[in-house]
């Protein structure tokens, strides 16, 4: 006989046995196996101890209202959100509590963005910042703002009335 141990055809085979599920020809044939392979007779007594253990334990016994109160939760159609909302329940009881946090989460947040140092949104300055200028455009640009400039002097009425 081959090793039930060391082919995949035959690993059920000393499931079966120890389970006492097989056949007495098949059980004579193991056995004269088991006394000859040591592999697979510690495997047997191992299922055989996990099998009398299985047979000794006996179950606790079940409550009188178990089944009505299991029925009772299988008939709670209860959503994911009920239950993940159901230990907050008493505190939602109390309808200012929602709005006092709400307050507090804005009164945290206002004082965290005054107390940040630099007003929220403002970007941060590279590191390095590296500007091309281009010669003729920084020509025209203040040439520009030397027209700008005396246009608004001119336009001033102060100004104009000094020069009369």
């Amino acid at each position: 006989m081959n090793c039930p141990l060391e082919t995949p055809e035959t690993a059920d085979l000393l499931l079966a046995y120890c389970s006492r599920r097989l056949s007495p020809e098949s059980t004579a044939t193991l056995e004269k196996h088991l006394a000859l392979c040591p592999s697979c007779r510690s495997f047997a007594e191992g299922q055989r101890a996990v099998w009398s253990a299985l047979d000794s334990w006996e179950a606790a016994p079940v409550s009188a209202d178990f089944d009505a109160r299991l029925y009772r939760r299988i008939g709670d159609d209860l959503t994911w959100r009920d239950r993940l909302l159901r230990p907050f329940r008493p505190l939602l009881a109390y309808h200012g509590l929602p709005a006092a946090a709400a307050a507090c989460l804005v009164l945290m947040a206002g004082l965290l963005l005054e107390h940040s140092g630099k007003p929220a949104g403002t970007p941060v300055p590279p590191d390095t910042a590296t500007v091309e200028v281009q010669p003729e455009k920084l020509e025209q640009a203040l040439d520009v703002m030397d027209v700008l400039s005396e246009f608004d002097r001119k336009s001033r009425p102060e100004n104009a009335g000094s020069k009369l």
